[in-house]
């Protein structure tokens, strides 16, 4: 059986409701597993056959917490999980654009199979304040995290990918 591992790192509710709104449109297709950065490990990216992972951007990468599960399951998969299918969703102030490109170069790497380009949901926050403050995302912004959610889960359960 196919099955769908959504990790994701969030500090202000951003990443974590992007991850959600993919989850839960996922589970209606496929087995789906939602996974803070924090908590997966190697065995996680093993047992899936396909991936989105969600992050904020900070300070023009991808946050430390999910730098450090791809450094921590990085060398155990490598050579084991070639083809599959993978997306990523990125929570920016700005334009997200480096963390994108960050994790593009792991899923690279990995011989990862992007299915979709990444999904950059920009908060436009810019001052201490904003940046720092919990994230309220309506339901248009985060539409396009069900759709890919759906979409990666419903291929994925139909063997497209």
């Amino acid at each position: 059986m196919s099955s769908l591992l959504i990790v994701y790192h969030s500090r202000t509710g951003g990443s974590r409701k992007m991850a959600e709104a993919a989850y839960d449109a996922a589970k209606g297709e496929t087995q789906a597993v939602l996974k803070e950065a924090s908590q997966a490990g190697p065995e996680d990216v093993l047992a899936a056959s396909g991936y989105i992972f969600c992050a904020p951007e900070n300070l023009a990468t991808v946050s430390g917490i999910m730098k450090d599960f791809f450094d921590r399951c990085y060398y155990p998969v490598l050579g084991q999980i070639e083809g599959r299918a993978y997306a990523q969703m990125i929570c920016a102030g700005s334009d997200g654009q480096g963390a994108v490109r960050q994790i593009a170069r792991i899923a690279q790497g990995w011989r990862l199979n992007e299915v979709q380009p990444a999904i950059i949901l920009c908060t436009h926050a810019q001052t201490p304040e904003a940046i720092l403050a919990p994230k309220v995302l309506s339901n248009d912004q985060l539409a396009p995290c069900r759709d890919l959610g759906q979409a990666l889960g419903a291929g994925l359960s139909m063997g497209v990918f």
